[in-house]
């Protein structure tokens, strides 16, 4: 048994006989009353993700969680399939189910795959990825105003704000969790 104080952002447990992970939390006290902590939490059969509060001191059965190293091949219509680094296993995982993730995914990505009972829940990916940029309009010279930022497509075509300085070829490093630009790479 796991209580709300054990909690840390990737923690896996079972709520209300369904198996999520806790993507952020904070802990909440009001005067005059009990402390409450309000979680942000992804459902891992649906990828639904939901927003939760909870008392101080809740009790929630842990789950025995395994990773294993993947690689992510190709898009299968609705379906992703990766390949087991130690046993060379292909696996399709639904596209549905990996939600936003999707996005960042490029031919032989190293991933982790998330078990839960032997069973493939989930797909997590890298904390940050290197893509390259596909198009974006020039930066004009003069503008020079701090944070300034642009449009840009990547090559698995999705659209980010990136500096003016970035011009088209060059490779960026992307949060993963914010789809957000991080540095060149």
């Amino acid at each position: 048994m796991i209580s709300t104080t054990d909690f840390h952002e990737g923690l896996i447990y079972e709520d209300n006989g369904q198996i999520v992970e806790l993507l952020k939390y904070q802990h909440h006290r009001m005067s005059q009353s009990k402390a409450v902590i309000r979680a942000k939490i992804r459902n891992l059969e649906t990828g639904a993700v939901l927003e939760r509060s909870y008392s101080s001191g809740e009790k929630f059965r842990s789950i025995d969680v395994s990773k294993r190293e993947k690689t992510y091949l190709y898009m299968d219509g609705d379906a992703a399939v990766f390949m087991d680094n130690e046993n060379y296993e292909q696996v399709s995982f639904p596209k549905e189910k990996l939600g936003e993730q999707v996005r960042f995914l490029t031919e032989n990505m190293q991933v982790l795959g998330v078990y839960v009972d032997e069973k493939l829940f989930g797909i997590d990916l890298p904390p940050n990825v290197v893509l390259t940029v596909s198009s974006t309009v020039p930066g004009i010279k003069g503008d020079s105003v701090s944070n300034m930022t642009k449009p840009a497509t990547l090559e698995t075509g999705i659209e980010i704000n990136v500096p003016l300085f970035i011009k088209e070829g060059e490779k960026i490093r992307v949060d993963t969790r914010s789809g957000e630009y991080v540095e060149r790479a």
